[in-house]
């Protein structure tokens, strides 16, 4: 997408009286961030953090409806004739053991399915979209005058886990708030803190997770040609699977195929009877997701025949995301509005990027257009100083690793100020 040539918004004005009031709440706000970051929740179990979303939405004035889908909940607040504008926000945490040594870093810890402690942390920044979607929240109910329409403030559990938004829509979301004109969404970005960056079309990939089991004949080590060995079989598929992407799918597309874990046996002189992977593909189109999908298939089958197992191979989906693809002209009205409002320098295009989302899933099921953009939250130094070393992969955390956290501000303010902006672009009178 090229940059629209920065004009003045309609919202712009309003934003700038809404905003007015952004120190107001920037203090409660920072403490409501340190507040969630320290005790984070995993997917389907944010049920601290949704009362606390629940009590800050009724104490703007907003009407609440909880427990959709589990852990979800809305907040409505209808002030007139307009638009109906929905602003989305995630709330779950991450199975990580936060390293930050930031003086409010998560130590909780929670139970996982097989009974083992495991440690619980935002290293993904969901604690900040959050707090930026409340900040949002409030300035928009204090300053109404500047707008009219209905705004919705959604706040989604389970993203991580890719089937929150999907349970929400299933468990009668659609009649629980008004069709939406349109759905706003945003997610910390690898960037300087206070830069702002869209994207219309494809932003997101799309993700399938499988697990695959693979069935072989266990036996001694020491007599392998009584055997079928399910691990040297495992080893042969991940070579294999390697060329899928570099031998199969168009240089012009991008595509990727990790095997993240491989389980088998439990004793070095003891050949299992099983072995099972667990793979991710990511993909921009369907197309290219059918030839992933179809030559996973196809080589784990072949493999395991020529190796004479048993049984087939058994395959189950599982975590999966659906393709994040912006609509173009509300990309191009919110870029607009962004480039307006922050100028030019801190705002631009967006990479694509392999990460996936299961924000589309909400505006899909209304048939209602929606954007999903990045805000910065790295130290604009630490950025700089990487990028002038060529060290950005090195030396800039990412989502998911144990030592990512977002910069406080300007990121809040930033996030909070986009969320303000973005929805005036349709509510401002």
């Amino acid at each position: 997408m090229t940059t629209p040539t920065a004009r003045l918004a309609p919202s712009t004005t309003a934003a700038s009286a809404v905003l007015a009031a952004l120190p107001n709440v920037r203090g409660w706000q920072e403490d409501f961030y340190r507040d969630v970051h320290s005790h984070p929740e995993l997917s389907h179990r944010e049920f601290e953090t949704s009362k606390k979303v629940a009590a800050r939405l009724e104490n703007a004035g907003f009407t609440v409806h909880d427990g959709i889908g589990g852990t979800g909940l809305v907040g409505i607040l209808r002030n007139g004739d307009g638009p109906v504008v929905l602003l989305r926000a995630e709330m779950d945490a991450l199975p990580v053991r936060e390293d930050t040594g930031l003086p409010y870093a998560s130590t909780t810890t929670d139970i996982d399915a097989h009974g083992s402690e495991i440690p619980v942390s935002h290293v993904c920044g969901h604690d900040m979209h959050t707090t930026c979607l409340i900040g949002a929240a409030h300035l928009l109910a204090a300053g109404r005058q500047q707008w009219s329409g209905t705004l919705i403030a959604l706040f989604q559990p389970a993203e991580e886990v890719g089937d929150g938004a999907r349970i929400m829509v299933e468990d009668n979301l659609a009649g629980i708030i008004p069709r939406p004109d349109v759905a706003l969404a945003q997610h910390n970005l690898q960037q300087p803190a206070g830069h702002v960056r869209t994207r219309s079309g494809p932003a997101l990939s799309v993700a399938d997770s499988i697990r695959i089991t693979l069935h072989g004949r266990g036996g001694p080590g020491s007599m392998p040609h009584t055997t079928v060995d399910p691990v040297a079989l495992a080893a042969m598929i991940v070579v294999r699977l390697q060329t899928v992407v570099s031998r199969e799918v168009p240089p012009s597309d991008t595509a990727v195929l990790t095997v993240g874990s491989i389980r088998a046996g439990t004793k070095s002189n003891v050949i299992p009877d099983r072995a099972v992977l667990e793979l991710n593909i990511r993909s921009y189109s369907e197309q290219t997701r059918k030839i992933l999908l179809d030559a996973v298939h196809r080589i784990v089958t072949a493999e395991c025949r020529a190796s004479g197992c048993p049984k087939d191979p058994e395959f189950t989906m599982f975590d999966q995301f659906p393709l994040t693809d912006n609509d173009t002209e509300t990309t191009e009205r919110v870029a607009a509005a962004f480039e307006a409002f922050f100028g030019a320098d801190r705002t631009g295009e967006m990479e694509q990027l392999p990460a996936s989302e299961n924000f589309s899933d909400i505006p899909g099921a209304f048939g209602t257009p929606y954007t999903y953009w990045g805000i910065g939250c790295i130290d604009p130094e630490l950025y700089r100083s990487a990028t002038e070393s060529g060290r950005v992969a090195q030396d800039i955390p990412t989502p998911h690793a144990p030592n990512f956290a977002p910069m406080i501000q300007p990121t809040c303010d930033t996030g909070t100020q986009a969320l303000v902006v973005a929805a005036l672009e349709w509510l401002a009178t």
